[in-house]
């Protein structure tokens, strides 16, 4: 639409916070009913690089059942959130946070995921933890399934890869959504669901002794059940509560091509849309034409049931969320060498700078991934998980010097500017591990994105005591002035 003017920065109202996942921090994983849940059962990296996306049989689960500790488990452990979460929130306030995008743990609400009955203490726990954060205005932004679910459904039908998970997801969302209709407005089904690509991590599905053609089919056969799932709940989040606004959300992997060769700029632009394929189903209701030669190329086969396609129309989500983290650089022919990332490596990119782990640092491909989604798909955009992994140092004077997080924050945040200038209508932004948590990909401690430092260590050592790093104050002065200070 044509304007004389636009936007000078953040508009009104917008969303600044930061996230956190329920198994990365929470603790408490057998206390109060809880069941286990398949991110309880990945063990911890031996190596950095050494990302664990869920590549577990069904003997490791066994295994993994008999051993009650957390020493190999530590999302068993987080950072205890279950008995701290008040002290948390406080410091969540005092830093300004307008939304805190948290996630609720399906087995502390249905333990096993088939009961008839819900877990009343875990609801309990949630309703505690929503009315903390109201006291401090704080809106909850609540992912429903966010790398875990009842362990007991990967055990009796293989977790998402059965259709009859579907019925026992969309009860455990039916109880939720009553149970917390007037505490809650913002919904996100599935964490990164893109992710179910790479595994047991997304689908609860132990696929990890088949062939890559028979991991293939399976992984995209889960995805198409999540996604019936995910536009089930838009319907009932429509009839309980119209104010209810749910939305998606995907690891996004913005892609270049290493060359302007043409065949590397087809092989990016095919990477896109690999990555995009979620959020076209799940905004645009339907599967997009170029899946259809995809999945004849490499065998794969969706099995759909009537009505599916008119439910995936009917269940389109309101707004759209994302991870971003790097971008990606690829060829047609691999070339150079690799970079590590985000669940997924690529080739390096030399104009960029990487952080400890080796990602790659692109704060202009953000504002090219907003001003691409705002594009293809004209929904509010709302980036829920941004941030750097550093290996932070707390000083004897109980101090974190992170000005590279700052640093890497800020460069970020004014590309998220730049983009909102361009016209992209951005929600919010809810920063990465705003809290130091277990890492997703290494179950490492030391990995650390956090505004605020918990003395814990890899091997679960340390009082668990909060510490403000320097990039607290910076992020409060941030929100105070909607990002005008940068």
């Amino acid at each position: 639409m044509y304007k004389t003017d636009y936007p000078k920065g953040f508009k009104d109202g917008f969303l600044w916070g930061g996230a956190t996942a329920a198994n990365q921090v929470e603790g408490g994983w057998d206390l109060d009913g809880k069941g286990m849940t398949t991110a309880e059962v990945i063990r911890k990296s031996e190596k950095r690089t050494e990302m664990n996306l869920g590549s577990v049989t069904m003997k490791a689960i066994e295994e993994a059942m008999a051993d009650t500790t957390t020493d190999h488990y530590p999302k068993r452990r987080g950072i205890d959130f279950y008995h701290n979460y008040k002290e948390d929130i406080k410091l969540f306030a005092e830093m300004g946070f307008k939304a805190y995008r948290m996630s609720m743990a399906w087995a502390r609400i249905f333990p096993n995921g088939n009961e008839t009955e819900p877990n009343e203490a875990g609801l309990a726990f949630y309703d505690r933890v929503f009315d903390e954060l109201a006291k401090y205005d704080i809106e909850p932004v609540v992912t429903l399934s966010h790398y875990e679910m009842p362990l007991d459904l990967t055990i009796k039908q293989n977790g998402w890869a059965s259709r009859d998970t579907i019925a026992r997801f969309t009860r455990y969302t039916d109880v939720v959504l009553k149970r917390f209709k007037d505490k809650v407005r913002y919904w996100l089904t599935f964490n990164e669901i893109n992710v179910s690509s790479f595994g047991f991590m997304e689908t609860g599905a132990v696929d990890s002794e088949l062939t890559e053609k028979e991991q293939l089919q399976i992984r995209y056969q889960a995805v198409h059940h999540q996604f019936i799932a995910s536009a089930l709940v838009v319907e009932q989040a429509r009839k309980i509560n119209p104010n209810f606004e749910v939305g998606c959300m995907l690891a996004r992997m913005q892609t270049y091509p290493s060359t302007p060769n043409p065949a590397d700029v087809r092989a990016a632009q095919e990477n896109d849309d690999l990555n995009l394929f979620f959020t076209d189903v799940q905004v645009r209701g339907e599967y997009p034409e170029y899946m259809n030669r995809y999945f004849r190329e490499n065998d794969v086969h969706i099995s759909m049931e009537p009505g599916d396609e008119a439910i995936l129309k009917m269940g389109t989500v309101s707004y759209l969320s994302f991870s971003y983290y790097m971008s990606m650089v690829t060829s047609a022919g691999k070339t150079g060498d690799t970079s590590l990332g985000n669940m997924i490596n690529g080739e390096k990119n030399p104009y960029l700078e990487t952080s400890d782990w080796g990602w790659q640092i692109d704060p202009v491909g953000l504002r090219i991934t907003l001003n691409a989604m705002w594009d293809r798909y004209r929904v509010p955009l709302f980036i829920v998980e941004n941030g750097i992994g550093a290996l932070d140092k707390l000083g004897t004077d109980g101090k974190v010097h992170d000005d590279y997080r700052i640093k890497y924050l800020e460069e970020h945040i004014i590309q998220m500017k730049e983009a909102a200038m361009d016209g992209v209508d951005l929600m919010g932004y809810t920063m990465w591990g705003c809290i130091d948590l277990i890492s997703a990909s290494t179950s490492e401690m030391s990995k650390r994105y956090g505004f605020i430092y918990v003395d814990q260590d890899d091997d679960g050592n340390g009082s668990l005591k909060r510490y403000k790093k320097d990039s607290f104050d910076w992020y409060k002065q941030v929100i105070e002035a909607n990002g005008q200070n940068i």
